[in-house]
């Protein structure tokens, strides 16, 4: 604060040199990140580990001469990728991704083609920002009347998240009566949504849905909301959102 030109002049103490020291390690400490918030823990994260977990035992405890390694193998699985979620959140979504990419993706969308769809989930087309070429990605059927709602398990690092921010007009090919159809939309992500209290009201008791969410929380780091409002004319009219 400025000093009144009215206000005495008083003279400064000599700089003590130790002092100078002394604040200029108390400077460094206050700016360097404290180390308690390295590690942390994404809200739904470990909900989604117990349940993958307890879903990987299933089998084993219900069907007789169920493999035990299995269900010992996807448990260091689950684990593994929590631990690995709360240590690095960016080597966690690269080795998702890869996989992805790699091996769940072709997969799912192989038997979407062919009319199968097992998870419950739907296929979303972006246009890439940069090579201007479509891009489809399975994504939860998160359809709610003229609305779908998709929860992006790796938030803003999503690849087709940002190509939603750079071009919102999207399309979703989704199941309507017995057909499956490609529907029109306006992509927006809400970073300002409860992500975890949107993602029960998508679930509402589908059990499909339910196992794609239980996914999502424990393969996922940073989750984010994404809207999208679908063409109503397409859907059959407008319905709750």
């Amino acid at each position: 604060m400025p000093v009144s030109s009215t206000t005495p002049a008083i003279s400064e103490p000599a700089a003590d040199p130790n002092a100078s020291t002394s604040s200029s390690s108390t400077s460094t400490t206050s700016t360097r990140p404290s180390q308690r918030h390295r590690f942390s823990v994404p809200r739904g994260l470990l909900a989604g580990t117990l349940v993958a977990i307890a879903l990987a035992w299933g089998p084993y405890e219900v069907i007789p001469h169920s493999s035990l390694l299995m269900a010992q193998a996807e448990t260091g699985i689950y684990l593994g990728l929590f631990l690995l979620t709360v240590a690095s959140r960016r080597a966690k979504v690269r080795l998702i991704r890869v996989v992805q990419r790699y091996a769940l993706n072709p997969l799912f969308k192989l038997l979407f083609t062919i009319g199968i769809n097992p998870y419950g989930l739907a296929i979303l087309e972006t246009r890439g920002h940069r090579s201007g070429r479509r891009r489809r990605v399975p994504v939860g059927n998160g359809r709610q009347g003229d609305s779908f709602w998709i929860i992006a398990e790796h938030g803003g690092r999503a690849g087709w998240v940002h190509n939603i921010r750079h071009d919102p007009h999207v399309r979703i090919r989704l199941r309507l009566g017995l057909r499956h159809r490609w529907v029109d939309g306006i992509a927006t992500a809400r970073p300002d949504e409860d992500v975890l209290a949107r993602q029960r009201r998508i679930i509402a008791w589908h059990p499909l849905r339910a196992l794609n969410a239980v996914n999502v929380r424990a393969l996922g780091a940073d989750l984010l909301a994404v809207h999208v409002q679908l063409d109503p004319a397409q859907v059959g009219g407008r319905g709750r959102r």
